[in-house]
Order: structure tokens, then C-alpha cells, then sequence
């Protein structure tokens, strides 16, 4: 007997959904939504750094100091009796083009003879010289007649109080002072010295040696220095390396490299750079 055998194939495209299918499909879109939240705050992190990290550049690159004039000024008791070092420098600054503002009171001003070196800061600075937070570290007398603020950059001292103990600064050792030649926008003022570009100053540093403060001059530029000026350490003689280094809060330093004239001859004032 022959049996006929027929197979047939049924095709069934229906899936069954069942609760683990549901929790897997659950939780794969979870997955999804928390790397999404990831990428995004990530994203967004690092928008924000590359943001500040770009304004900080263009701030380095913009803030730019420079010196147009260094002029030195001996001092004397007459036209005829003068000191053999240089005893006050007179630096003409200016900002380049599109420089961002430059707030004087942040930048250090550093004059070296070779031997010594004087970091120096705005008289009207409050904070950098302070010995403890909240103390008031600007010159004693310091205010707004800069012929005044240049006899007590020279001659006088500042006293500090401190909880340790008093702190005292030779102003000559410690500040520079500064007052403006051109000055279209207001932007500096004795109590705010920002600068912006087009304006012009003129920063006073003293550089007066012991053998200066030793002899008792009288007149440093236009100011009355009674015999009672203070040493700085600094010895500017003939032939002498001079080096100022300006340094801004943000943005390139400033820096002039000068080697003294072979002599001072009978020059009150001599243009020493450029």
C-alpha cells in the first residue's frame, strides 16, 4: 500500500509581545535618552570652555603694552651739581591699536641694574603690598597732585598695621606713580587708572642710588626732595645695563633692554629710549 505524504509550511509573521520584550525595548530607550543627556551636557560643557578659553586668547593677544619714551632725570642741587646716577625714570606708555583696556593698578613694573631688581606697583594699589587681607597697602599720602605723589614716591615711607605687627615699605622700593598726557575718554583717574587705546602716561619710577641719597640733593624734577631721599638699591651709573619689564594683568609684557651712555655730561634729563 502507497501512503502519500504532503507537507505544507505555514507561514506566520505575527510576533509575541510579552512583558520581557516590553522591558527590553524600555529599557533601550532609556539607554538612548541618558546618552543623550550625556552628549548634550557634555556638549554644552564644553561650548562654555571653549568659549571662555577663546575670550581669554583674544584678551592675551589684544592687552598690549608699549613703551614709546623712557626718559632719566638726575638729581641736583644746582645746574651745575647733580647726581652721577640716574635718579627717577619718566616711561611714556601708550596701548597699541584695538588693545583691550588695561587696568594700571594690575601691572608690576620691574627695573634691574644688573645687580638689583625693584618690583613695583601703582601707589594707588590696596591690595598687593598688604601684608594681611583687608588692609589698605596703597602710599601713605597718596592722592590726586602727581608733583606730591612724586616727592612722597622719593622721600617718604608707608606703614602698614598688621595683626603680626607694623609692616613698613620704602615707597621708592615699593610704588610707581602716574600721571596722564592724554586722556580723550576720561578713562584714567588717579583713583581708577585704566587706560584705553589712544590714551598716553607717563609713569614715575625712583631709581635714586645710596651714593645719591648720601650727598643730600635737594630737587628731583620738579619736587622738593629736602635732603631726604630713599635709596632704592638700584645703582644706574654710566655704561650700566638698564632693564623695565611691564607686565600686565592679561596680555604680553612690555620690555626695554638699555645700556647707559658712556657719560651724563651736564644733562639734567637724558632721552634714554628709543
Amino acid at each position: 500500500m502507497i501512503i502519500d505524504t504532503f507537507f505544507t509550511t505555514i507561514k506566520n509573521n505575527k510576533a509575541q509581545v510579552g512583558i520581557g520584550t516590553l522591558i527590553i525595548f524600555i529599557s533601550m530607550v532609556l539607554i538612548a535618552a541618558v546618552a543623550a543627556s550625556v552628549l548634550l551636557q557634555t556638549s554644552g560643557t564644553l561650548q562654555q570652555k571653549s568659549q571662555a578659553t577663546g575670550k581669554e586668547a583674544s584678551k592675551e593677544v589684544s592687552s598690549n603694552l608699549m613703551i614709546e619714551d623712557v626718559v632719566g632725570i638726575r638729581s641736583k642741587n644746582s645746574s651745575l651739581d647733580m647726581s652721577a646716577s640716574i635718579d627717577m625714570l619718566e616711561i611714556v606708555l601708550t596701548l597699541n591699536t584695538a588693545s583691550a583696556p588695561v587696568n594700571l593698578e594690575q601691572v608690576i613694573l620691574s627695573i634691574t641694574d644688573g645687580s638689583t631688581t625693584n618690583d613695583l606697583v601703582y601707589a594707588g594699589n590696596t591690595r598687593s603690598k598688604a601684608p594681611e587681607f583687608g588692609i589698605d597697602a596703597s602710599m601713605s599720602g597718596f592722592g590726586s597732585v602727581a608733583v606730591t605723589n612724586r616727592q612722597l614716591l622719593a622721600t617718604g615711607n608707608t606703614t602698614l598695621a598688621a595683626s603680626s605687627g607694623n609692616v613698613t615699605l620704602v615707597n621708592s622700593r615699593s610704588y610707581f606713580t602716574v600721571d596722564k598726557i592724554r586722556d580723550e575718554d576720561s578713562s584714567f583717574q588717579q583713583s581708577n587708572p585704566t587706560m584705553t587705546t589712544g590714551d598716553y602716561v607717563i609713569i614715575y619710577a625712583s631709581t635714586a642710588s645710596l651714593s645719591t641719597v648720601s650727598t643730600g640733593y635737594t630737587t628731583l624734577k620738579d619736587a622738593n626732595v629736602s635732603s631726604s631721599l630713599k635709596s632704592t638699591g638700584l645703582n644706574i651709573l654710566p655704561r650700566s645695563p638698564l632693564i623695565i619689564v611691564l607686565t600686565p594683568e592679561a596680555g604680553a609684557s612690555a620690555t626695554v633692554n638699555i645700556i647707559m651712555p658712556s657719560t651724563y655730561g651736564a644733562q639734567e634729563m637724558m632721552q634714554l629710549f628709543p
